[in-house]
């Protein structure tokens, strides 16, 4: 029996879905339920009467599948799967921000541990950042806003609602590796393309773009429109999706070297051995479930 086999027959036996989040290798994506976002795969997760959740992303996704299914065992394949980001912030940390703005409104991006998210009162996806902050200015008028950890989501965020945040110093190093010669090369090479780039990317990378947008909204732009070449400023995994949804139309990366490590470490043989010996079980805390869930659930309420 080939490895894909078992795992089908192991998800079967043991009621799992399995999760791939965009930037998975193909392999993974092909086997996966659902692919997607890290909160729209959460979602998806929760709406099923799956006993079990496979989720092959980065520990934060896994977090924010339990915190959205605290009674389903979360399973992230590879125990050393993580988000740099995620890690430039801890719930200490934000607590000292905190602080000195007694009196301000913290946003996280859902890029953040469990416990920085319990700390939060709303949280946001790069799809509905906007929204959710314009929301927030509507309701809460002369409020400070913490915005972390992302400071270019935060920028790019700023630009649009006119409003300047507090911003935490973090980002994604992916991303930022995107820089405006590469936009500028990959568009002298394929002169037709439009250019899409995630919020996750510099500013002076998002100036260049014709379209700015989330992974899930890259995906349904791209489906929508009436264009055949696309240059994808985000990591290049999204790229085999746009592919299999897309097939008459072409995909350049901005560079070939957009890959994040930690997307990349889960593997066929890992999801075989997460079905087999239930590894690595994501727990969090009840308290924190709790917490963390509120600011997502105010997010919801929004969009």
């Amino acid at each position: 029996m080939n490895i894909i086999n078992k795992i089908n027959k192991l998800r079967k036996e043991k009621k799992a879905v399995i999760l791939a989040h965009n930037y998975q290798l193909p392999e993974i994506q092909d086997i996966a339920d659902f692919v997607g976002d890290s909160l729209g795969l959460s979602m998806e997760a929760a709406r099923t009467d799956a006993a079990m959740i496979v989720f092959c992303g980065v520990h934060f996704m896994a977090e924010t599948a339990k915190i959205l299914s605290p009674q389903k065992i979360v399973l992230l394949p590879d125990k050393n799967a993580g988000c740099p980001m995620a890690d430039m912030i801890d719930a200490e940390s934000l607590k000292t921000l905190q602080a000195k703005h007694p009196d301000a409104i913290t946003v996280c991006y859902v890029n953040t541990s469990a416990a920085v998210k319990a700390s939060c009162d709303y949280c946001c996806t790069s799809a509905n950042a906007v929204k959710v902050a314009q929301n927030i200015l509507l309701n809460h008028k002369n409020s400070e806003i913490i915005f972390i950890p992302d400071k270019y989501l935060a920028q790019y965020v700023s630009s649009q609602v006119k409003y300047d945040f507090i911003a935490w110093e973090g980002f994604c190093p992916t991303h930022a590796k995107i820089l405006p010669d590469n936009i500028l090369q990959a568009k002298k090479m394929h002169p037709k393309a439009k250019v899409i780039a995630h919020p996750e990317c510099r500013p002076t990378v998002i100036a260049l773009a014709d379209v700015v947008a989330s992974t899930e909204g890259m995906s349904k732009y791209i489906k929508k429109s009436p264009e055949r070449e696309f240059i994808i400023g985000t990591e290049i995994g999204i790229i085999h999706r746009m592919k299999k949804e897309n097939p008459e139309k072409h995909f350049y990366p901005v560079t070939e070297n957009i890959i994040c490590p930690t997307m990349k470490q889960i593997n066929l043989e890992k999801v075989l051995r997460s079905l087999e010996d239930l590894t690595y079980e994501i727990t969090v805390p009840p308290d924190i479930i709790e917490k963390a869930h509120l600011s997502i659930e105010r997010m919801l309420q929004i969009v």
